[in-house]
């Protein structure tokens, strides 16, 4: 009997981007070479997928970058997976930082633990009072066009593609990685200076339903999300990120013994997509 040939996988990266405190290269790395146990895989860069992606089962989008850097690209990529029917991972309806942060704007109207938010000049009103206000573009990554600004100069901005926080005098961050609706680690930054200088932490019960509810707001079935937030001076979580396109998953920072289940549920998950 012919033995079934293994799924294709095409992962997307970019090894020699160069991120601030993180190694994506040899993130990708590590996690590939257990995914090739289950997996045939081949590696590109993200701007080389659309053309590659017909000749694989599914396209795993991982430490490819921001796509600020190539929107138009970007979202033929999109355009020509759903046009071929390919299966992304993560899938390509996510409701966090893959489709802007307009969520941001959603999930403060809706009353969640967020920052709170605002993209009009209307409603600036709405934001508690702060030293100083974060401005950021609503399709930012690794802080890019970040300002810090004081309240009087708020009404001056160019508004429609940017969003306007109060700057929270927080005392962490801390970060919950989720493979599906399966909770896997998390870690935390226990100088708010050093964000990428992080440790692991042990999450109570309310940490994880924080963490949860906007895993379940997401409604993504399959992949993998990770939910940024930081602890208040009142002592609550508040998001920061709903990070669901590429997050970097900081790895080198876990023990073994949870990359390695880490690397088992992403493989679990991928062959059920695959299934799906």
């Amino acid at each position: 009997m012919t033995a079934r040939p293994r799924p294709r996988l095409l992962y997307v990266t970019d090894l020699a981007y160069p991120a601030r405190g993180r190694r994506y290269g040899d993130e990708d790395v590590a996690l590939t070479a257990r995914l090739r146990e289950d997996f045939d895989l081949a590696l590109c860069h993200p701007l080389d997928a659309a053309a590659l992606m017909d000749a694989f089962d599914a396209v795993v989008v991982r430490n490819s970058g921001p796509v600020l850097g190539y929107p138009k690209e970007y979202e033929a990529f999109r355009e020509r997976a759903r046009a071929l029917g390919t299966r992304v991972y993560n899938p390509l309806h996510g409701r966090g930082d893959m489709a802007g942060k307009r969520y941001l704007l959603d999930l403060t109207v809706a009353g969640y633990p967020v920052i709170p938010t605002v993209d009009r000049p209307e409603d600036l009103d709405r934001l508690p009072g702060a030293a100083s206000y974060a401005v950021k573009p609503r399709t930012g990554a690794d802080s890019m066009g970040l300002r810090f600004l004081p309240y009087e100069e708020l009404a001056g901005l160019a508004y429609g593609e940017v969003l306007v926080q109060p700057r929270v005098d927080f005392r962490y961050e801390v970060s919950f990685y989720f493979v599906d609706d399966l909770f896997q680690y998390a870690l935390y930054a226990p100088d708010p200076e050093r964000r990428w200088v992080l440790e692991p932490y042990e999450p109570t019960a309310d940490d994880l339903a924080f963490a949860r509810r906007f895993v379940d707001w997401n409604t993504l079935d399959h992949g993998v999300q990770r939910v940024d937030a930081c602890r208040a001076p009142d002592g609550g979580l508040l998001l920061v990120e709903l990070e669901d396109l590429n997050p970097y998953l900081s790895l080198d920072r876990v023990p073994e013994e949870t990359r390695e289940g880490f690397a088992a549920a992403l493989v679990g998950s991928l062959h059920r997509y695959l299934a799906a």
